[in-house]
């Protein structure tokens, strides 16, 4: 199963990370499966377009019923043919089942609250047995092996070539067949096994030591899960309260810049971008963002704007957020938290595309502005402040030539 993210919901005003895939809904006029997506939340809502939210537990009276399936009926009849080659010979993942997709959508909303999936407790194991190769150890691996979704348990080890052979072999008991028709479990073959995983643990420590010069100034801890600013339209006006969406370029928050009054980011930008005086005038009066980023469209570029465009968008943000100090604390809010910024009105190299790229650049500008805002809070000096520099000047220098596309 591919899950697709981040996508979030807001529950009492608090921000809920989710993920969402496609599973196959029973349309019941026309008796038949239709595609729709899943979602699941970190809170373990569930929902699925015309099926109502639900928990696990109602999701598998979903799958229980037919209501909910994760392939048309003939595709699993297909799937679920006895196999005709060994077992062991031929090691393909288990079938996906309702029973190990419920298993993995639990994992999936561990992952989204930050705790630990089946697979990284398995992980854990692994490196416990390596330390410390003891029955006691190998039975609590065999356990946590076997607490991983049935269907991904072939994906474990990332070992294209081995697959998770390495730990069935050691898991199975001396004198039986591995996978019932494989080779008889011994001695040397655990040894083998545990040789395996040593290697592998070795690996993994050669890399954190690699890792802890140039990663010695992140912070310690897990990750924080990104803050999506996503594109939203309000055919009734802005929102009263201030919201994540008062970080997006096209929000209503007038300010000054080199001299000029701007009603959004996106005027400024657009109308800095122009070659003609005319067009810079023209555009600033546009109604809407909207309507800015559509005559500039048409309109000739500076020719030294593709050089400063990302210096000139890390000028803007700074003026929009020291004009309104309550959108500077929406911002702050967000914490350590990366930020995704979405929306199909902006070029690839201003939002993020998940697994499709995109340069994100309006979201690290925000985190580049939210620590600059923050040292001012804590009001540091001049000399203090020497990072902070460096971080502007890195806006201001290499070419983003190639880059096609605006605020």
């Amino acid at each position: 199963m591919t899950w697709h993210g981040p996508t979030f919901r807001i529950s009492d005003g608090e921000h809920i990370d989710g993920a969402w895939c496609l599973v196959r809904r029973r349309h019941d006029l026309l008796d038949e499966y239709v595609v729709e997506h899943l979602f699941v939340y970190a809170d373990g809502l569930i929902t699925c377009d015309g099926s109502g939210p639900a928990d696990l537990a109602g999701l598998e009276r979903l799958l229980a019923t037919g209501k909910l399936a994760l392939d048309p009926p003939h595709a699993r009849e297909r799937r679920e043919e006895p196999p005709k080659r060994s077992k062991w010979e031929t090691r393909y993942p288990e079938p996906r089942t309702d029973e190990s997709f419920l298993a993995e959508v639990a994992d999936e909303i561990r992952r989204l609250a930050g705790l630990p999936t089946a697979a990284d407790r398995c992980r854990d194991a692994v490196l416990a047995y390596t330390e410390q190769p003891t029955q006691e150890r190998r039975l609590l691996l065999r356990d946590a092996y076997l607490a991983v979704p049935a269907h991904l348990r072939v994906y474990l080890l990332g070992d294209m070539d081995r697959q998770d052979r390495p730990l069935r072999m050691l898991l199975t008991d001396l004198g039986e067949a591995v996978d019932g028709d494989g080779p008889v479990a011994t001695e040397d073959m655990h040894h083998h096994a545990l040789a395996y995983f040593t290697d592998l643990a070795e690996g993994i420590e050669r890399v954190r030591r690699s890792r802890a010069v140039p990663y010695a100034d992140d912070p310690p801890g897990v990750p924080v899960p990104p803050v999506a600013v996503d594109e939203a339209v309000y055919p009734r006006g802005w929102p009263t309260e201030p919201g994540l969406f008062t970080l997006r370029n096209d929000y209503d928050a007038p300010f000054t810049y080199a001299g000029r009054e701007y009603p959004t980011v996106v005027h400024a930008y657009w109308a800095l971008s122009a070659a003609d005086p005319a067009d810079h005038d023209r555009i600033l009066a546009a109604a809407t963002a909207r309507r800015a980023r559509e005559l500039a469209g048409g309109t000739a570029r500076r020719a030294d704007w593709p050089g400063t465009r990302l210096a000139v968008m890390a000028d803007l943000l700074r003026a929009k957020f020291d004009r309104h100090p309550r959108l500077a604390e929406v911002l702050l809010a967000t914490g350590e938290a990366p930020i995704v910024h979405i929306g199909i009105s902006e070029a690839p190299f201003w939002r993020d595309e998940g697994p499709r790229g995109g340069r994100n650049w309006a979201g690290r500008l925000l985190e580049l502005v939210r620590s600059e805002l923050r040292a001012a809070q804590s009001g540091q000096t001049p000399a203090a402040r020497t990072a902070e520099t460096a971080l502007r000047a890195a806006t201001r220098t290499g070419s983003q030539t190639g880059e096609n596309g605006g605020a």
